[in-house]
């Protein structure tokens, strides 16, 4: 069995509470797509909103990350489990940046703006063009499949580390220690 050390308090919040973020916002967008309720207004101006707090936070965890030490996969781990778990990593920050971005140029496209909890407008970064608000629309939408399919993945390979294997990779992220 290896040693696996821990990720630090910064790395393990940044992880949890953009878990926990990310997976609200994706029940929400999938909800309000199916769905022209009174509640759907308000829903979509919050989904905004937490959509720029989202692209901040992938940005400071990319600096965290880029300035952070990683553990160690445990050595026993077959080299195809180590390339999904790095291919499967690389595409949910893909995810991360695609979904937020996505959705600020489609907004942008539509001849919206983004207003962010009522406290500052993003500014637009293409004109508004139907054509741009397809594409992006599209890639928002195929963008979302994908990111809840790795995320799911990434769920499943967590359990099997902690609940099967138990060799440390689960609780490095949990709590910081083997």
């Amino acid at each position: 069995m290896s040693v696996t050390k821990g990720y630090s308090a910064v790395s393990r919040t940044l992880h949890w509470t953009m878990a926990l973020l990310l997976i609200s916002m994706l029940f929400l967008g999938l909800s309000m797509v199916q769905s022209l309720a009174v509640w759907q207004v308000e829903a979509v101006a919050l989904h905004k909103s937490f959509g720029f707090l989202a692209l901040v936070l992938v940005i400071i965890r990319l600096i965290n990350k880029a300035l952070s030490t990683k553990p160690e996969l445990p050595n026993e781990l077959p080299a195809i489990q180590r390339l999904a778990a790095s291919v499967i990593h690389c595409g949910l920050y893909i995810a991360m940046l695609l979904m937020p971005l996505s959705g600020w140029l489609m907004q942008n496209a539509d001849g919206r703006v983004v207003h962010v909890f009522g406290l500052f407008t993003v500014p637009n970064l293409v004109e508004a063009d139907i054509k741009y608000f397809a594409l992006f629309r599209e890639l928002h939408g195929i963008t979302a499949w994908l990111f809840l399919a790795m995320i799911f993945m990434h769920i499943s390979a967590a359990l099997y580390h902690g609940l099967i294997k138990q060799d440390g990779v689960m609780s490095a992220m949990l709590t910081g220690k083997k």
